[in-house]
């Protein structure tokens, strides 16, 4: 029996040995743990505080929309961009802003809406952003900011509709030659039952047909390169006719507007 007990004792020694050796860095472990878990609800608590107040103001935004209250709208995306620029609906109301603003003349304020987008929003909205920046420097004659704009890496689901508008400003910058190339490879990458692409159609052949092999638009997401210069003059409309503009957007730009926030 007593030897037993003295087994006992030795194994009880051996535990008591090797907490003392490891016990503190077990007990830092363990309270590193918790502590890690702690962190992980926290932030994920407060980043959904955050999209649930941020989407209460993108609301307030869009009633000022349609109340046509330019100044309520501007003061939501204010605290949009200010308070809670890391939510997709800062983004969002930046571009609903940008829209009032150039609808109500203030050309600068717009693309001063779309550039903070363009800089701070994530990459889809970007891509957006980009493309009606360039819609405000063509509208502006700014032809090579518009095309610089446009070299801007992007999605191939938006291929086809930056091609066209490169082909607008390219056209509305004398480059006849250029918006061809441009809107014959927009007539590629658009959906062909779309009456969008009948219209880039109906741009292409009013500047004299293809130029290009068709297996040349096969160029995927890849910019097409900016001429050096940008002459003026004008050599072909760039407005589109009714419901053109919303099929140019359908797939890219339908996405815009985040869902509703979240119930507390």
């Amino acid at each position: 029996m007593a030897i037993y007990d003295l087994e006992e004792q030795d194994q009880l020694e051996d535990l008591k040995a090797w907490w003392r050796r490891w016990g503190n860095p077990i007990n830092a472990f363990v309270v590193a743990v918790c502590i890690a878990v702690v962190a992980v609800q926290g932030w994920r608590w407060w980043k959904n505080r955050q999209s649930e107040q941020a989407g209460t103001i993108y609301w307030a935004a869009i009633g000022g929309v349609r109340a046509n209250d330019l100044a309520k709208s501007r003061d939501a995306v204010a605290q949009l961009t200010t308070r809670y620029a890391s939510t997709t609906y800062a983004g969002s109301g930046a571009l609903l802003l940008a829209r009032m603003l150039f609808d109500s003349g203030d050309k600068p304020g717009a693309a001063a809406q779309l550039q903070w987008v363009v800089d701070h929003g994530d990459e889809e909205v970007r891509q957006i952003a980009r493309f009606r920046l360039a819609e405000v420097q063509l509208d502006g004659k700014q032809y090579d900011d518009a095309l610089r704009t446009l070299d801007a890496k992007h999605d191939d689901a938006f291929v086809g509709v930056y091609a066209d508008l490169r082909g607008d400003v390219l056209a509305s910058a004398g480059r006849a030659a250029d918006a061809r190339t441009a809107y014959q490879i927009a007539v590629a990458k658009l959906d062909a039952k779309s009456p969008y692409r009948s219209y880039v159609q109906v741009k292409l052949d009013a500047l004299g047909g293809p130029t290009i092999s068709p297996v040349a638009t096969g160029a995927g997401s890849q910019p097409i390169p900016a001429p050096a210069a940008a002459p003026s003059g004008s050599a072909v409309a760039t407005t589109p006719p009714a419901g053109a503009t919303a099929a140019a957007e359908a797939n890219p730009a339908a996405a815009t507007t985040p869902s509703a926030p979240p119930a507390k």
